[in-house]
């Protein structure tokens, strides 16, 4: 999502400075000249981007640094879909300036970004956020703050069910695939999706929500724990 996310910005006119905290799985090869690897955060940063969703300890780290390193009016937008814009907002001073968005590997090819708000975020800080992902040829819509957001949490529940099913010897994963696309008229099917977004990312959201709300139907299936568990 990292290299994503800096190759469109730059595609749009944006100067990009990338940081990992740590090092990355893999060596990023960015297109764009305007993209550049940094240890430090540019004094002159207009607004930051946090996208991580499976180390919550990094995730925290990445948000400290940036409200201690960046302007008090620069925006820090950041994926929620594991842990709330809120609960993110506790581990800074400026909270008036965080925002969560929907942020799953494949999701940066949709029109449309999902906004989640705290309850400290003015419209001023909105307002950037619309401009920001307007400039970058995206929509925002405004949603609750709450694990999983709209989208990732349905497509993540699809997934879960499907692997059931398959555990079940109800279908093969082919069979389900078609099923949905002809059926239901998705545009892939659930383990397409899987293998875009990757087991991982699914598991990740999946475990917050069966944390947050404790309920049966997030449970998650057995065999896409072992898939996560095993994936690169």
């Amino acid at each position: 999502m990292v290299e994503q996310y800096a190759e469109l910005c730059a595609a749009h006119g944006y100067d990009v400075s990338v940081s990992w905290n740590g090092k990355p799985e893999h060596k990023p090869e960015f297109k764009s000249p305007r993209i550049k690897i940094t240890a430090s955060i540019p004094a002159n940063t207009s607004l930051a981007l946090e996208l991580t969703n499976l180390d919550a300890g990094a995730k925290k780290m990445n948000i400290e640094r940036f409200d201690h390193t960046l302007a008090a009016t620069v925006p820090i937008l950041s994926s929620s879909i594991t842990i709330t814009a809120t609960e993110q907002s506790s581990w800074m001073s400026g909270k008036h300036r965080l925002v969560g968005i929907a942020a799953l590997p494949t999701f940066i090819q949709k029109p449309l970004v999902e906004v989640a708000p705290t309850i400290y975020s003015p419209k001023e800080t909105l307002e950037i956020t619309k401009l920001f992902f307007q400039s970058i040829g995206k929509e925002i819509e405004i949603v609750q703050d709450r694990i999983g957001m709209v989208l990732p949490r349905m497509i993540c529940r699809i997934i879960n069910e499907a692997t059931f099913a398959i555990t079940e010897d109800i279908a093969t994963p082919q069979d389900i695939d078609i099923a949905l696309k002809l059926g239901v008229n998705f545009p892939f099917g659930p383990f397409e999706w899987a293998e875009q977004i990757g087991f991982k990312q699914i598991y990740a959201v999946l475990a917050a929500l069966h944390a947050d709300l404790q309920e049966e139907r997030y449970r998650i299936s057995p065999l896409l724990k072992q898939m996560a568990l095993t994936q690169k």
